[in-house]
Formats: structure tokens, sequence, C-alpha cells
């Protein structure tokens, strides 16, 4: 139980249906469509409509999604919403023409929006509503407007010197070049139009015809390879997740290119290190849990790509034998400088998860990667443009090479639980290449340490910078930090929050549904 005089929230607890997002508006939507009588696949769709209109920074129609979904009776899939390269991309070429990594800000990192065909998909398989029916509040957000939330204006704040830059970005993200106010009206027209074209004719109206024209057209316009036909070619895919068993539960996450596999070798690893006897607020969890990321980082960054291209079997890493080969370089006492801290590439990201009265469960996570993704957005339909092609490497010997019609490494990873083969938790934690290291804290928490989701997403978090710097958040003690300092790693207090994250538990005992949303974006769960 929280110190009710202190700030802060309670968990909801709910019967009927429990949603949670990183936005009230896209939270209002998904509990009107469970309310009129839909699922909870239908009502994830209409609230990730909601979020690429209302969160422009974190998610849109030109980016990736992802899902995994548990039945009532515990049948569980998993929709890999990810876009490819060009068929033209080829390592070489960037190689021969000096490039050391993939701009982030370019052409060269527009990969083919996986978004559309992935929410089609869903409601295809699982849902029981279409796209007609799901998209009317985010078409009308988008063309009558909504008010800036204070976590989206903080963001938008940062980018606006960059977004002047492109001609699609200054014309619907700038007001006079400048970026929106808290609660000043945001309207995007354009948008809307091709949110109501695709409403009305289904994906294929953003992935054939105009719209796609003029996706193809700016990419190429400024240097990249992307085509009409490799946007008409786009295709979503029903895979199988991986699991592990933990703590008498399941985790799934789903298969690569994302790296939900690196989560599960940290929880091996700290299964291991039995990091559960420590107090959750010490130094000696975190030192466990920092030390356990970094050996999982190093694998993900030296195999983890495509699984067409992955050297080896994700099944071989998420192994507990594996964990047991690289806890030899764990050290209780100190840090292992050793480790060569993998590359931190940082995303914007929106994460959603929905239980329904059956007791289905969605968890639900989509992006354009950077803020505001590749920062080029199509001129005349409003489009922001995702960047995720940063991901890739651009070395051609290695695992992630970018290449024709590859899929990326991708940081972006929903997650589910499961106890006794029924769906027990849906969860996801958003921040870039946080986010393995986010699943592992607060499925620990939850898990480990008792805490209820709400308690255990507003637990304070660390993690590494690109120098290496174990930045701590404003909650986590100074006594813990002086801990660490203690056990070699090098710490500071970190400048912003490490991502988001909602989940919702099914109580099995009780019936009841309990969620939480993260505070550290605008973060709600609304129940009935």
């Amino acid at each position: 139980m929280r110190d009710f005089q202190l700030p802060g929230r309670s968990p909801v607890i709910a019967e009927n249906g429990l949603v949670s997002t990183s936005h009230p508006l896209a939270s209002v939507t998904a509990l009107d469509v469970l309310k009129a009588g839909g699922n909870a696949a239908d009502a994830a769709v209409a609230a990730a409509a909601v979020l690429a209109v209302v969160e422009p920074q974190m998610t849109g129609i030109g980016g990736d999604c992802f899902a995994i979904v548990c039945l009532p009776d515990g049948r569980i899939t998993g929709l890999d919403g990810a876009g490819r390269a060009a068929a033209e991309a080829d390592a070489a070429w960037y190689a021969e023409n000096g490039f050391s990594e993939i701009p982030a800000h370019s052409a060269h990192s527009v990969t083919v929006p996986g978004m559309v065909r992935g929410w089609e998909t869903l409601l295809l398989v699982h849902g029981t509503m279409g796209l007609h029916q799901l998209m009317g509040d985010a078409i009308r957000y988008a063309e009558q407007g909504y008010a800036v939330a204070p976590r989206v204006a903080r963001d938008w704040a940062k980018q606006a010197a960059t977004l002047k830059q492109d001609e699609g970005a200054r014309r619907h993200l700038l007001f006079d070049g400048a970026a929106p106010r808290v609660g000043q009206r945001h309207r995007q027209p354009a948008l809307a139009g091709v949110l109501r074209d695709i409403a009305k004719r289904g994906s294929n109206a953003f992935y054939t015809g105009a719209v796609a024209a003029e996706i193809a057209a700016t990419v190429q316009a400024k240097g990249g390879f992307l085509s009409e036909e490799d946007i008409a070619a786009c295709q979503s895919t029903i895979v199988s997740p991986l699991s592990i068993a933990y703590r008498e539960h399941d985790l799934h996450e789903l298969p690569p290119s994302g790296q939900g596999m690196v989560a599960m070798i940290m929880l091996n690893l700290l299964d291991l290190m039995e990091a559960r006897r420590f107090p959750d607020l010490s130094a000696e969890r975190y030192h466990c849990e920092i030390e356990a990321a970094r050996l999982a980082y190093c694998v993900r960054d030296a195999w983890l790509a495509d699984p067409e291209t992955m050297p080896v079997p994700a099944e071989t890493l998420i192994a507990r034998d594996f964990a047991e080969t690289l806890l030899r370089q764990f050290d209780p006492d100190r840090r292992n400088d050793s480790l060569v801290l993998p590359d931190l590439p940082t995303s914007d990201t929106v994460y959603l998860t929905v239980v329904d009265r059956d007791r289905m469960a969605v968890s639900f996570i989509n992006s354009v990667y950077g803020s505001f993704g590749s920062q080029i957005v199509t001129p005349e339909t409003g489009i922001v443009l995702q960047n995720r092609g940063a991901c890739f490497s651009a070395d051609p010997a290695h695992p992630n090479a970018i290449g024709a019609d590859k899929r990326p490494m991708h940081t972006i990873i929903p997650a589910m639980v499961t106890r006794n083969r029924l769906p027990a938790i849906s969860f996801g934690v958003m921040g870039g290449s946080y986010q393995p290291t986010g699943h592992a804290h607060v499925l620990s928490n939850m898990l480990d340490y008792g805490m209820d989701p709400q308690a255990a997403i507003d637990h304070p978090r660390s993690f590494w910078d690109g120098d290496g710097v174990i930045r701590a958040e404003a909650g986590l003690p100074d006594s813990v930090l002086e801990g660490l300092a203690a056990l070699g790693h090098p710490v500071a207090r970190a400048a912003d929050p490490h991502g988001g994250g909602q989940a919702i538990v099914i109580d099995r005992e009780t019936g009841f549904l309990i969620g939480g949303s993260d505070p550290r974006k605008d973060g709600c769960a609304l129940g009935w």
C-alpha cells in the first residue's frame, strides 16, 4: 500500500475490461470500444490510431508496430509489423560511399512503414471490427485538433530546431517555426484525409496509389532508395513468441529482429544471481541488474539481426545453459570493466495494453523510432517517416548490416506473461535500448518483490548513457548511488526519465483486472 500523503497514483482495478496507454485520449477511445462490444484487439488498434495523431513525436502511420495476443484459453500469437529496407539497399554501397553508420535524420534511415498493415492484420486475425469502425476518434483529432499534452510538448520543443530543416515538418509540425505549447490546439487535416481513406479502403489506401507514391518520391528526392514497389510489398507476419520460465510464470517475447530475447537473457542471469535476495532499493540489486544488462546487451550487439542472417538462433541464446556461460563474467563484488558496452540507439515509442471482459490480453507497441522519426515528413500528406533503418549496421560483415528487403534490429518489444498456461500479465516498457532492462526490472518488481503494476512501473530506474555512466532517476536514494560507486560503477543523476510503460495484471483469485500506467509520460489506465 502506497503512502497516501505522498504524490503518486494507485493502480486501477476493474472487472469488465481495462486499458492502459501513454495518453488519456487514447485510453478513452479504447475503453469506448470495449463498452461498445469490441474486444481487446479492436480497442488496441483504435487506441494506436489515436496515438498516431496525438503523440506524433513518438508514433504515427509512418512507423512500425508489434503485438502479442493471449487468448482467454492461453493460446498466444505474435504480430511482427516491421517494415523492411529498400530492395536497392546494399551494405557495400554504404561502405563504398564512406558511411560508418546510417544517419538518423536521413532518407537512408527510412524503412517501409509497417504499422498500417499491422493494424489490419491484427484485426483480421483477432478483431471483431474493421478499421472503418475504429478510426473515427483518430480522424476527428487530426481534423478538428487536440490539446497538446505536457510530455508531448516537452518532447516537441526539443526537436523544433531540426524539424525546421524539412519542408513537410515545417508545414505540418511547427507554428511559425516553433513547437506548440502545452494545451495549444494542433490540427493535421492532411493526415486526417489519409486516415479517412485508410478507414474507407483499408491498408491498400496507404501502400498503393498517391500516398505510397509521395512517400517514395519524398525519400528518393533526399537520396534514399525506397520505391513504390517496396511499399506495396509490405506484409505483416504472424509469429510464434519465444518463452522462458521465471518464478512460476512464463514470459513471452517476440523473436528477432526485436530485442525481446535480451530481456530473457537478463532474467535468466538475474535468477542465477539470486538478485531477489537483496532489497528492491539496494546497491546490490541494481549491481546485479546493471551487470546482467551489460552482458545481455553485448550478446545483442554481436548477434541480434533479421533472423535470416543471425549466426546463432535466438532459442540458443535464451537457454538457461547459455546464461550460465555468461555468468562466469559476473563478479558480485565489482563491476566487470572488461565488457565492451554496446552502442545505445535512442527511440521514442508508445506502448499500450488492453484486457477485455473475456480476458483476451493484447500487448501492443508502435513507434517511428527517433523523436519524429527521420524528421522527414511528406509535404502533402503530413506523414512522419520513421528512421528505423538507423538501427542497421553500416559494416557489411555484421549480421545486422543494411541490405535489400532486410528488417533492422528493432528496439520496441511488447511482453506477455502467463501462469498455468493462462494470461496473467500484459506489459511493456518504452525507451529505446532501455526496454529489455525495463522488462526485467518491472517484471522482477511484480514477481520477486510483490509490487502491484503501478508500484512496479513507478519504481526508480537506472541505465547507462553513451559514455557508460550509470544514470539514476531522481527516486533512487543517494545511498544506492554511493553503493554502486563503491562497486566500481560510474554514477550520476539522469537528466531525463528512463522510458515509460504500462501493465495489466489478471488476478485469478478475485477475478479483477489491476492496471498501472507510467507518470513518466502522460500515462492513463482506465477500466469499467
